[in-house]
């Protein structure tokens, strides 16, 4: 039987980390390894690692970043494949089953899942993530600049070996987080992907709220869009040195858009938001036109939503924008 480790990466979060832990170690397939890379946590961090004993594999370290953690999670896993959950995040006692079951079916890089957005006490929210998924050679979408529809980092699982086609990113500081980014696009360039259209595991939004929004849920709103844009740039040079593959200078991706989107036009004033659609929407409006993920039904509505951002009656406004770019602000109230 083959074998999965799951490295959880952790800093400073010790009131979740135990519950990601039991949840990797919860793992109804047998020959599931359990290692936790605490990247300098400050708080009782290292406390609740310990107290699993031999049961985990821990490893502390020098704060150095996610993109450091992951670095190091590649260069200590003996196992075939692996799985990054973020030490606020959680799987279902099924996932690892589940994944090994498509990777044993194919020769695939990565095998990714959906995630119930969670709250911080860990209550199903009744959204997930992502709403769409793809099979197969993504190559093709990213070599024309599409960034494919992915879950967060916890909901990707990965043949180690065509992670170490990409791997070690280097650490610079301003590449410190991101780790997931590279992970995801990366792997695809590599191989195959694998779908499961199931929830498998939970994704904590311990930011922004129903009323707010969530961009990579650990980052700011108005920092993530550039991160992603500097990621790209460092995929490409990664992308062309060691696998000969040469991407375009820019990406397409709509998540990324409507942070820019949310960021020029939510709770901005009227002129601002006109200025903004009609002079400054090109690749926002780019990203759902042209979007090959998208149905004609999710295309039209999306625009009908966007230009609702015009109405001189800013509650509708925002409210229309909040329902794009958060998924949880499309909830029915309790």
């Amino acid at each position: 039987m083959k074998e999965m480790t799951v490295v959880i990466c952790n800093y400073n979060y010790e009131r979740f980390l135990a519950e990601a832990i039991d949840s990797a170690l919860a793992q109804d397939y047998m020959n599931t390894h359990v290692m936790v890379i605490d990247d300098g946590s400050v708080d009782g961090s290292r406390a609740i690692m310990e107290g699993y004993g031999a049961r985990i594999t821990s490893i502390f370290k020098d704060n150095g970043g996610q993109v450091s953690a992951y670095n190091l999670g590649l260069q200590l896993v003996k196992t075939d494949y692996v799985l990054f959950l973020d030490s606020d995040d959680v799987l279902y006692p099924g996932a690892v089953t589940e994944v090994m079951q498509r990777f044993e079916g194919g020769d695939l890089a990565k095998v990714q899942f959906r995630l119930d957005v969670i709250d911080e006490t860990s209550k199903c929210t009744g959204v997930y993530v992502p709403h769409s998924g793809i099979d197969g050679d993504c190559r093709k979408l990213l070599l024309d600049g599409w960034l494919y529809p992915s879950p967060p980092a916890s909901g990707n699982a990965y043949s180690a070996g065509a992670l170490r086609k990409i791997f070690p990113v280097p650490e610079t500081a301003r590449n410190r987080y991101g780790a997931d980014f590279y992970a995801i696009y990366g792997a695809a360039l590599v191989g195959p992907v694998s779908n499961v259209p199931k929830s498998l595991g939970g994704y904590r939004v311990a930011h922004g709220g129903a009323r707010g929004v969530s961009f990579a849920n650990s980052e700011q709103t108005d920092k993530a869009p550039k991160a992603f844009t500097s990621r790209w740039v460092t995929l490409r040079e990664i992308a062309s040195r060691r696998l000969g593959i040469q991407l375009p200078p820019n990406f397409h991706d709509f998540a990324h858009e409507k942070a820019y989107f949310w960021s020029s036009v939510y709770q901005a004033p009227l002129t601002t938001r006109w200025h903004w659609m009609f002079r400054d929407s090109h690749a926002y409006l780019y990203a759902i036109v042209a979007n090959p993920f998208w149905s004609l039904k999710k295309k039209v509505g999306t625009l009908v939503l966007s230009s609702l951002c015009l109405v001189p009656y800013s509650p509708i406004a925002d409210y229309a924008v909040r329902y794009i770019c958060n998924p949880l602000a499309r909830r029915r109230a309790d």
